[in-house]
């Protein structure tokens, strides 16, 4: 079974989420894991203006995804930052150029889930999953989101990013904060989640 994490990150916060998320579902036997990001759009005189042109060398080793190969999968776990409580552009360009897949229903009943970032607790991590999930639908994807089964969403005791809807971070006002070791936590367990479902409708 072939799972792909899609993904767009700026600064590399999604990127450590879908690492993490990627780490999961290979826990899973008989899971293939693939990342892929999505294409860039701004040119890389902007990027390093914005401080970006750094974490996005560092992604470099990953392929850029094809929209045929979101076909070819049995799972797609997508991550993107937020952006006024919404995807960032790059993730809905990329989205929006999946209208043959739409056409030919490559994508009903496959298992569908989002992770994100944002700057703040209150920041739109939520919305942006919520209204990424729209798009899912239209897809015909299965929801798959991130169960209490994780007790980390439970926590008290600290910041921390992550809901029923997927797993989030919280970057910081100033972009420096990292991925806590509980938001990759919940990462590693939507992608190991998100497999088995994956597998039960494979198997159906």
């Amino acid at each position: 079974m072939k799972l792909l994490v899609v993904y767009y990150s700026m600064y590399g916060h999604v990127y450590q989420l879908a690492q993490a998320a990627a780490e999961g579902a290979r826990s899973v036997p008989n899971v293939e894991s693939m990342l892929r990001r999505v294409p860039e759009t701004l040119p890389e005189d902007v990027l390093e203006k914005m401080g970006a042109l750094e974490p996005q060398k560092a992604q470099a080793e990953v392929p850029v995804c094809a929209i045929e190969e979101l076909a070819k999968a049995d799972a797609i776990i997508f991550g993107t930052p937020t952006r006024f409580g919404n995807m960032c552009g790059q993730m809905r360009q990329f989205l929006d150029a999946t209208g043959q897949l739409w056409a030919k229903g490559a994508l009903v009943g496959k298992a569908g889930s989002v992770i994100t970032s944002s700057n703040t607790q209150h920041g739109g991590q939520e919305s942006t999953i919520l209204t990424f999930h729209i798009t899912l639908l239209h897809h015909g994807m299965v929801i798959v989101g991130l169960p209490y089964a994780f007790q980390g969403q439970s926590l008290m005791d600290q910041i921390t990013g992550g809901s029923p809807y997927g797993a989030s971070t919280i970057a910081g006002a100033d972009g420096t904060r990292q991925p806590s070791e509980n938001e990759l936590a919940g990462a590693r367990y939507q992608g190991e989640h998100v497999a088995k479902i994956a597998q039960k409708l494979t198997r159906a």
